[in-house]
């Protein structure tokens, strides 16, 4: 019997190319919507049997719908991913003590990267000083959240209650459990030779849900930046455009020459095709506007097409998406100034030099709490004596530019991946040099699942 040829044709287009036209549809789409809509009022056709409300059906229903399913996806896997694939990582370790030189390298490159990051910031923001003749008062108020103390974010590190820190998604305890855990198996012997081997197996198949996701990336896609665009219009910026400029501008300069040129003196590895095989990662960090949901892109970018391997991946990806702030770092210089220039504030360079320090030692003081970013910037205008109340001022700019410091954080969660694996001798040089790396994963033949499981 002549055996069945299951294998079908290729893709026409790339997943990346896919997801570059979902997202341009989106936001294509959302602008007409919103031109339909006016002022936010609802846009009714009348169908002669009911009538049809664009608002309610549309943006509201079946958007709104997909583009949720499609972050509660993404969010789903994060705890699992992280947790087993940190095992894996653990486990691979044949120097447990090795763990302490990797974490100390991590913390030590995202740090600098988030001073080097604010400081040109601050001095970006000095040249042009957009918030001179701008002459705004502020007629709302912003109530923050007081941040924890370092030493309350330290002891909150370790979970009393594991499976709590799962449900609730609490990624430093997630972390903290997983070393642990991986640890304890490595110091098992053949017990924990066969669990280990249970993880990997449960770490192929995670993966691969990952990739099934990343096939769906185009709708989900599509379905944010149109819900998004439906509502954010060039006439929101009004007056704060200056500001939205200079810090899209500092924030695109990070991420396309800060962190390649210290790829290159860090590894001598090509700055070009770092960024090329960052394409995906940052789309989907751009969409989703969160680090911690694009965690299973960024690992799998890391992993398959960077060359980093899992022991280091592991650890290093999951790490700077809860303490990597750079993106946020930046907004906080530039907003910082223009919050002084606005309100004729002068700050002294001692006022400067607090504000690098106080964001740098936030990114890891305010690890995982919510609305980070206000709450850091909060932090860093009381440190300065500035009006808390400014923050009001550049709320409705800022849903844009979290996701542009989005997607600069997931690069250089990246970068720093590649950097200490490099370093560590646990980097494959040939998968980072391959064009087609990864991209073979990425694609699924949903009609012949079978075939797409064994092959």
């Amino acid at each position: 019997m002549t055996e069945l040829n299951l294998s079908t044709k290729p893709p026409k287009y790339s997943l990346t190319t896919r997801i570059v036209i979902g997202m341009i549809l989106g936001i294509v789409i959302g602008s007409f919507l919103q031109w339909l809509m006016p002022n936010g009022k609802d846009f009714v056709i009348d169908l002669l049997v009911f009538d049809l409300s664009i608002k309610s059906f549309f943006v509201d229903g079946i958007l709104e719908v997909i583009g949720q399913i499609f972050m509660a996806s993404l969010r789903m896997l994060v705890v699992p991913l992280v947790f087993v694939s940190l095992v894996c990582g653990v486990c691979s370790l044949q120097d447990t003590t090795k763990l302490g030189r990797i974490g100390g390298k991590a913390i030590g490159l995202y740090l600098v990267t988030t001073a080097i990051a604010i400081s040109f910031a601050i001095l970006i923001a000095l040249l042009i000083a957009p918030g001179e003749g701008v002459n705004m008062i502020a007629n709302t108020s912003f109530s923050s959240r007081e941040a924890p103390s370092l030493a309350q974010v330290i002891i909150q590190m370790f979970p009393t209650n594991p499976f709590e820190a799962f449900a609730q998604g609490k990624m430093l305890q997630v972390i903290v459990f997983a070393l642990l855990f991986g640890i304890a198996i490595a110091l098992s012997g053949k017990t924990g030779e066969r669990v280990a081997a249970i993880f990997e197996d449960f770490s192929v198949v995670i993966m691969r849900l990952v990739t099934i996701l990343m096939n769906l990336a185009p709708y989900g896609v599509f379905a944010l930046l149109a819900t998004l665009f439906t509502t954010v219009s060039i006439e929101t910026f009004g007056n704060l455009i200056v500001y939205f400029l200079v810090v899209l501008a500092v924030l695109l300069i990070h991420a396309l020459v800060t962190y390649p040129v210290l790829l290159k003196i860090f590894t001598g590895l090509s700055p070009i095709r770092f960024l090329k095989k960052m394409r995906d990662a940052a789309i989907f960090a751009f969409s989703t506007a969160s680090s911690n949901a694009t965690i299973p892109v960024t690992l799998e970018t890391a992993t398959k097409k960077m060359g980093v391997k899992n022991s280091i991946a592991s650890f290093t990806v999951p790490l700077g998406a809860t303490i990597n702030m750079d993106g946020t770092a930046i907004m906080q210089g530039v907003a910082t100034v223009f919050i002084a220039q606005v309100f004729s504030q002068d700050l002294t360079l001692a006022d400067y030099l607090t504000v690098v320090l106080t964001a740098t030692l936030a990114s890891i003081g305010t690890a995982g709490v919510p609305g980070v970013g206000l709450i850091m910037l909060a932090m860093v205008l009381d440190q300065v004596g500035l009006p808390v109340e400014g923050i009001a001022l550049i709320i409705g700019v800022d849903r844009l530019l979290d996701m542009t410091r989005t997607a600069v954080n997931v690069t250089g969660d990246s970068m720093v991946s590649i950097i200490v694996a490099k370093s560590e001798d646990q980097f494959d040089k040939d998968m980072f040099l391959d064009e087609k790396a990864g991209s073979a994963i990425e694609e699924i033949d949903f009609h012949h699942l079978k075939d797409e499981q064994t092959s």
